[in-house]
């Protein structure tokens, strides 16, 4: 058993209101949202953020942006846009430390994002 919280969510050991699965991403409502609508997108194999991937990755982040636009779409967010983020490293942000998206969604999003 992986100590990785989304690796467990990966293997279905812990629940998830999972909204998008396919062969290399899964996409899971935030347990704490910060706009009307906040999904995380991961990729299934681990990797502890953006920082960690090489070239051989290019593939897999080019899939977890392409399965982030299905989810914003399904979410109802591609008409009047959206945010995607990206948090890389403990002052970046980082809390869970296995690479993923957030969607934020369903109101305006304001600049700087603080």
């Amino acid at each position: 058993m992986s100590d990785c919280l989304f690796c467990r969510i990966v293997g279905k050991e812990i629940q998830a209101k999972i909204v998008y699965e396919d062969d290399h991403t899964l996409a899971f409502d935030d347990i704490n949202p910060q706009a009307p609508v906040h999904v995380l997108v991961i990729p299934k194999r681990h990797l502890s953020s953006v920082q960690e991937m090489s070239a051989h990755d290019q593939s897999l982040l080019a899939h977890v942006f392409l399965a982030s636009t299905k989810v914003a779409t399904q979410k109802g967010l591609d008409a009047a846009g959206y945010r995607l983020v990206t948090n890389t490293g403990r002052d970046g942000g980082q809390t869970v430390f296995h690479m993923h998206v957030h969607i934020l969604g369903g109101r305006h999003m304001s600049w700087p994002p603080g």
